[in-house]
């Protein structure tokens, strides 16, 4: 929901719409339907909200020279942390900045903030980094050129340079070894990754959709958060709340009228989080000939919490074939290097 000033002379609002091509911000303010039982706003909704205000300044961005008219498509989110949880009431303050461009891409920064109307208290809840892509209005599938920026400094394109060649060669690798599926297992134990492993069957339709008939990356985005809340909260039986995604990479688009799967399984805990690989695959409801694809995949991170909204111990995960034993040693590898890039960045104590 952005808003829009009135009264504004056709020369000014040319200037607010040029100053929109690198920066867009929008407010929001959290109701119930947008939080879980205890308050906490979805990270779900956080994400969509992420999404949509990557989605129009990238778009304005590219619509920005003569040319042929495109729609930016979301390709990848790099990892996010959920810094702060947001409550029903406050209200989320979105900024998106365009921060490089390569021939064919565009990263977009997206901080958000929380404000408590009734105190006027502010506080980071989210940074997120984007990728968007330029698709065709003609040809939904033919990737466009995108108009290049202007760096304040030499260094930031630089920069910009090796994120792009990062994100690219990460999102070709989890692509390729992102080919198997969920199974369901009868009557699995407690604590083991088929007890809590769920799916979520979701009919495509327009409400989901771009204007061009291709599935909004922020509705994906809900949909995979509120299964892998699923997965934890079946897991340790409390109240949960995102604490951070790993990069989600879109493999390819969802258009209207096909079905997804959004399949969620716990692949790691420690002490006190838990790691969920979510999986997203698409079929076509008529045309048999085409074959499911996977769609998206990410790692999301939860934490227990008390009525109170302190941090539980979480029931440890009972891995039992082999796939799952490697699983949990990988997400043990992501977890230990998470946890040693947040305390070598951590400040000196006194």
């Amino acid at each position: 929901m952005l808003l829009l000033r009135r009264g504004l002379s056709l020369k000014v609002l040319r200037k607010e719409v040029d100053r929109a091509c690198f920066g867009e911000k929008a407010k929001q303010i959290m109701r119930p339907d947008d939080a879980n039982v205890a308050g906490n706003v979805h990270g779900g909704t956080i994400l969509k909200m992420i999404e949509e205000a990557g989605a129009i300044i990238s778009t304005r961005h590219c619509n920005s020279q003569n040319g042929e008219r495109c729609v930016a498509a979301l390709a990848r989110v790099e990892r996010t942390d959920f810094l702060s949880p947001m409550c029903i009431g406050e209200v989320a303050h979105v900024s998106a900045e365009i921060t490089y461009t390569s021939k064919h891409s565009v990263e977009v920064q997206v901080n958000v903030l929380s404000e408590n109307i009734l105190t006027g208290a502010k506080k980071l809840t989210n940074k997120a980094t984007l990728w968007y892509v330029p698709l065709s209005l003609k040809n939904v599938d033919k990737v466009l050129e995108v108009p290049p920026v202007v760096y304040s400094r030499q260094e930031q394109e630089e920069e910009g340079r090796k994120r792009y060649e990062a994100q690219k060669l990460e999102r070709m690798e989890t692509k390729w070894r992102n080919g198997d599926i969920v199974q369901p297992v009868l009557n699995p134990e407690p604590n083991t990754v088929s007890y809590s492993q769920s799916s979520l069957i979701h009919l495509v339709g327009p409400s989901d959709c771009t204007l061009h008939g291709f599935v909004h990356g922020g509705v994906t985005m809900k949909l995979m958060d509120e299964v892998a809340g699923i997965v934890a909260a079946r897991h340790c039986k409390t109240n949960i709340v995102t604490a951070s995604v790993d990069a989600i990479n879109f493999h390819d688009k969802i258009r209207k009228g096909f079905v997804i799967t959004i399949s969620g399984r716990m692949t790691f805990t420690s002490n006190k989080s838990m790691e969920i690989e979510v999986l997203v695959d698409a079929d076509h409801v008529v045309d048999s000939s085409q074959k499911r694809y996977r769609a998206a995949s990410a790692f999301f991170t939860y934490v227990s919490l008390s009525p109170e909204g302190r941090s539980l111990p979480v029931p440890q995960l009972v891995p039992e074939t082999e796939d799952e034993k490697k699983r949990f040693e990988e997400g043990k590898g992501r977890y230990l290097q998470m946890k040693a890039k947040r305390q070598g960045h951590a400040e000196p104590q006194p």
